[in-house]
């Protein structure tokens, strides 16, 4: 899964993303361009919700990433 932040999102929104996915046993990458931050989320991502990822504080777009067949 891919979450896409606003441009521009501030540190307490991205820190309160990431919190997020830890506290779930996740593990992420964090891309941060001149505009946007990205956040790769590492696991078995199935139980996290797209919709309710989709809520958190500056969140963009969220890009869930299926497994080739």
């Amino acid at each position: 899964m891919i979450i896409i932040m606003r441009k521009n999102a501030p540190d307490e929104s991205l820190d309160f993303v990431k919190e997020y996915l830890i506290s779930r046993n996740f593990d992420i990458h964090q891309s941060t361009g001149a505009n946007r931050t990205i956040i790769g989320v590492i696991g078995d991502t199935h139980c996290l919700d797209e919709a309710t990822i989709a809520q958190l504080p500056d969140v963009h777009q969220v890009v869930r990433i299926r497994p080739e067949a």
